[in-house]
């Protein structure tokens, strides 16, 4: 994983972990890789994996079963899905709101632009 330099890599470790809870890779009840798979995985120091399931668990994304290890939350996906279009309804969409009215990017332009990429997938 190429990690950016906008936010901490616990973060961005655990937002992949999200991406794979919303995609289905992991479901309700299901554990997912240990910390130390996770960070040989990734190429991360284990301490940065543990920040990550420590932020998640915190979040209530994912739980511990002592000896067994880590597992998703039922009701994690709709958790995080609540969380990520909230911050898209009120961070991304008003930015982009701003650039369109900026560049002159009207409401069809993007339409077009939403039809292409669905045919493009």
């Amino acid at each position: 994983m190429t990690f950016s330099n906008d936010k901490a890599i616990y973060i961005q470790m655990a937002d992949r972990l999200c991406d794979d809870i919303l995609a289905g890779v992991y479901t309700d009840d299901e554990r997912i890789p240990s910390v130390r798979e996770y960070a040989v995985k990734l190429e991360v120091n284990t301490n940065t994996a543990v920040k990550a399931y420590d932020y998640l668990a915190r979040d209530g994304i994912i739980y511990n079963k002592r000896g067994l290890g880590y597992f998703v939350t039922a009701g994690a996906r709709e958790r995080i899905m609540d969380a990520r279009r909230k911050d898209f309804m009120e961070n991304i969409l008003p930015d982009m709101f701003r650039n369109m009215r900026l560049l002159d990017v009207g409401i069809e332009d993007v339409e077009t632009e939403w039809k292409r990429y669905g045919e493009s997938l």
